[in-house]
C-alpha cells in the first residue's frame, strides 16, 4: 500500500467526506482514508494509483487540483 494525498475542491460537510469515502472504498476496499474538511486534503493508503482515486473522487462531483 501507498501513501497518497489529494487536494479536493468541492468538500463543505459530513455528506462530502462520506461521498468521498465512499467513492475510495468502492475502488479498493481495504483503502484507509482521512479527509480534513477544513485544508480539503485527503489522505489514502491504498494499492490503486493516484489517477484512478482521482477519477472516482471526481466522478462524485468534487475537483481534485494535487
Amino acid at each position: 500500500m501507498t501513501n497518497q494525498t489529494f487536494q479536493v475542491q468541492g468538500m463543505s460537510c459530513g455528506h462530502c467526506v462520506g461521498a468521498v469515502t465512499q467513492a475510495v472504498k468502492t475502488l479498493d476496499p481495504a483503502a484507509q482514508v482521512q479527509v480534513d474538511l477544513a485544508s480539503g486534503q485527503v489522505l489514502v493508503q491504498s494499492q490503486q494509483d493516484h489517477a484512478a482515486i482521482a477519477k472516482a473522487i471526481e466522478e462524485e462531483g468534487y475537483k481534485v487540483t494535487g
